[in-house]
């Protein structure tokens, strides 16, 4: 039963982040667009960067998130299966085990990929100087934007994987 929830859970991922991939490139060329038009050019084009790397790391995050709790929800369940009270203490400890990983290890990644993002961008900036700085946070927050849209898609989309 494990092998087919997770066969099922890697196939709806798959099918639900070519769309979204799709859906980030075409986002991307219309902020290109967009900041290109009121910022200039080269901030328009860290900004789609920012935004597709936000992207990417939310795919992912949801990725990870996905195996992680498909995992322990097949270890809850057989640790369910034990004589209480026993079982439900396993079951319980490994729900909460694993949310903690899924916490820690996706809010980890994310700082990671941002941090990395910000020493790529931060040299063609004046870092020094108060503008340069506002310069590329603006383009920084394309970052969250990228993150934000896809986990949008993951969540209305699970939803409906769920209930399917």
């Amino acid at each position: 039963l494990y092998a087919a929830i997770s066969n099922g859970a890697n196939s709806f991922l798959f099918s639900e982040y070519k769309l979204c991939t799709v859906f980030v490139v075409f986002l991307a060329g219309v902020i290109v667009g967009l900041v290109s038009w009121s910022s200039g050019r080269e901030t328009a084009i860290f900004t789609a960067t920012s935004f597709v790397v936000g992207a990417l790391t939310s795919m992912l995050s949801g990725y990870i998130g996905m195996r992680v709790a498909v995992f322990s929800n097949a270890r809850c369940t057989v640790g369910a299966v034990k004589p209480a009270p026993h079982g439900w203490t396993e079951s319980f400890n490994t729900a909460f085990r694993a949310g903690g990983v899924m916490g820690f290890s996706l809010c980890g990644l994310a700082l990671l990929c941002l941090y990395a993002l910000v020493v790529f961008l931060a040299p063609s900036f004046s870092w020094g100087t108060t503008a340069g700085a506002m310069k590329l946070f603006d383009c920084i927050a394309g970052f969250g934007l990228g993150g934000s849209a896809v986990a949008m898609f993951g969540r209305v989309g699970g939803g409906i994987y769920t209930k399917a």
